[in-house]
């Protein structure tokens, strides 16, 4: 009996010290790939704006898809960068009713505790331009609008009931918006597609734009080699511009910027900063940038084509750090497939 316990005593403690070794390992394993991971989340993507609101960080991307099944957006939140909660359709076309064709490009702020989301929708196009059906008159209406919500994770309504946005100025389809609150709390807006970039100020209750000194509504402040997608960010007191080169749908995309000492510029090109690295991925643009609040902690947030790439919207959503030159300029981002490490925000934006 007593040799028989003993096989039994033995075997159980080597039976519980594997499990504890395999534990330990299991538990090393997880240590090591705490990070985001590249992409962050699962599905196709694109376009994505990143903020922070409160504690927590949010994306809104476009869904990748042909116009007629980009007809909504989900939204996704964090608390660290890294794990991240899906919100599905936050916005669709049951909501704005105006909107048929497609809804995409979204960016969102706060104000007076309210949430708002600017989109593109409809592709609107000019009579005669590149992809005006004169036969079916489609096309035609459509622009830059806005929904409105209590909460960033919705639900969301249309708050103008049609487009804020909805002619040519300056040549500038009117699509990828971006809104930047200054420190002095003026709200600019940058948008343009066709390489024409726009900047207006936006009125106190979103509902319009207060025009400048001359009259006009919008001011065009359009870099060299501007295609789409600007955003606007400052540090430092260092206005940083960016925006997206080349080609949408093929290896092209890249991300440019430039620096001013003021929002309305102007804004000279600097370089690239983020491109094709065919180990990786190719494709990378329409990019938004993330602060951690308190520190001088930068990250980008980017679609890219994942290599091999399955079709024209094989698009998902990427981050890696950003990081600066004594001098403020910035340091060409190096894509990843790690992603970055867990950034809780200790210090939220007031």
């Amino acid at each position: 009996m007593n040799s028989t316990r003993k096989l039994r005593s033995s075997a159980f403690f080597l039976a519980l010290s594997s499990i504890l070794a395999l534990g330990c390992k299991s538990y090393q394993g997880t240590a090591e790939k705490q990070t985001s991971g590249n992409p962050i989340f699962e599905g196709w993507y694109a376009d994505p704006e990143g903020v922070v609101f409160g504690k927590e960080y949010w994306i809104y991307p476009t869904f990748s898809a042909k116009y007629t099944d980009q007809l909504f957006l989900d939204a996704f939140s964090s608390r660290d960068l890294v794990t991240w909660k899906k919100h599905s359709h936050v916005l669709d076309t049951s909501i704005i009713k105006w909107a048929k064709q497609a809804i995409w490009a979204p960016a969102a702020i706060e104000k007076d505790g309210k949430y708002f989301l600017f989109f593109s929708a409809n592709d609107v196009q000019r009579p005669g331009g590149p992809m005006w059906d004169t036969e079916n008159d489609i096309n035609h209406y459509g622009g830059i609008g806005i929904a409105v919500s209590a909460s960033p994770a919705g639900p969301f309504k249309d708050y103008l009931g049609k487009p804020l946005v909805s002619d040519f100025y300056n040549g500038a389809q009117p699509i990828d918006q971006f809104v930047f609150k200054d420190v002095d709390g003026t709200h600019y807006f940058f948008y343009g597609g066709w390489s024409h970039c726009n900047m207006g100020i936006l009125n106190d209750d979103f509902t319009g734009f207060v025009p400048f000194e001359d009259g006009e509504i919008f001011k065009e402040i359009t870099p060299e080699g501007y295609v789409e997608g600007p955003l606007m960010f400052l540090r430092n007191k260092n206005y940083y511009l960016m925006w997206s080169e080349g080609g949408w749908t093929n290896d092209t995309y890249k991300v440019a910027y430039a620096m001013g000492d003021s929002p309305r510029g102007p804004f000279k090109r600097i370089g690239t900063i983020l491109e094709a690295d065919r180990s990786i991925a190719t494709g990378a643009g329409h990019n938004s940038v993330i602060q951690v609040p308190g520190t001088d902690d930068w990250y980008m947030i980017y679609h890219r084509r994942p290599i091999p790439n399955l079709d024209r919207d094989h698009r998902v959503v990427c981050i890696d750090k950003m990081e600066f030159n004594p001098d403020g300029t910035i340091k060409n981002i190096i894509m990843t497939f790690d992603g970055i490490r867990p950034q809780l925000i200790s210090n939220p934006k007031k």
